[in-house]
């Protein structure tokens, strides 16, 4: 397997991703180029279609680029075999969507429980990993709580909580705000921070919110499929004039 002395924990390069619809072929990605350092948080902001959320998927590994080159923690992604890919998915990443994701007849703690199961840990092991990581969202008062007894924010700090049950090294998120009123995007993003700077946990948004974006270290803009833009939040003033 090839091994690349470049130390960034993500490595993507020239990522072109086309799909086929019809007789037509659009390219989502055209040729996108991106390093993440160990450590860093960053937003990937676009409109609708542009991209950014096509190339969340490869940088999980849930999807594959049709051209280009993908290392991560200096290991070609296309040379891994579907187990080591299903490591990466099940213990190197954890990932946060919009929509929460949860089983709505499980409890919290069994909602966090799951990555534990496929993972082979024992129960009373589980149980004991899954209330800490819900502890680390502010939600252990809440575990015997189904979905539909939890307000949107709460879902979301559950579906965090999933995703750093396996302490992850990246978290991956998909518009984890886009459901959620602005305080509540607001606590979603002091979380994400405090997870960022207290474990070190990588962490990569998408997102087309200003004020969400700026909670990030460093933002990148994509259009038509490639970066438009690409630099550190100094600012307040950036995050909110970036279009």
């Amino acid at each position: 397997m090839e091994e690349q002395p470049a130390q960034a924990l993500i490595d993507a390069r020239d990522l072109v991703k086309i799909y086929q619809m019809g007789s037509v072929q659009v390219c989502a990605l055209c040729g996108v180029s991106l390093q993440v350092q160990r450590g860093e948080m960053l937003a990937i902001m676009g409109a609708s279609g542009s991209g950014k959320s096509t190339l969340l998927n490869i940088l999980g590994c849930l999807d594959t680029p049709t051209r280009g080159r993908y290392y991560l923690d200096g290991i070609s992604v296309a040379e891994m075999n579907d187990d080591q890919l299903a490591y990466v998915r099940g213990r190197k990443i954890g990932f946060v969507f919009q929509n929460f994701n949860l089983l709505p007849r499980a409890t919290a703690l069994e909602n966090v429980e799951l990555p534990l199961i496929y993972s082979g840990v024992a129960p009373h092991k589980r149980r004991e990993l899954a209330l800490a990581a819900l502890e680390a969202v502010g939600l252990a008062d809440r575990m015997r709580h189904r979905p539909n007894e939890l307000s949107g924010g709460q879902q979301q700090r559950v579906a965090i909580a999933r995703a750093i049950v396996n302490q992850p090294a990246i978290i991956l998120a998909d518009e984890p705000t886009g459901n959620l009123d602005s305080r509540s995007g607001e606590e979603i993003m002091a979380i994400f921070q405090r997870l960022n700077a207290e474990r070190g946990i990588t962490i990569i948004l998408v997102t087309h919110e200003h004020d969400i974006a700026r909670h990030a270290q460093r933002i990148v803009r994509i259009a038509d499929g490639r970066i438009v833009d690409d630099r550190p939040v100094t600012s307040l003033a950036y995050a909110t004039a970036a279009t």
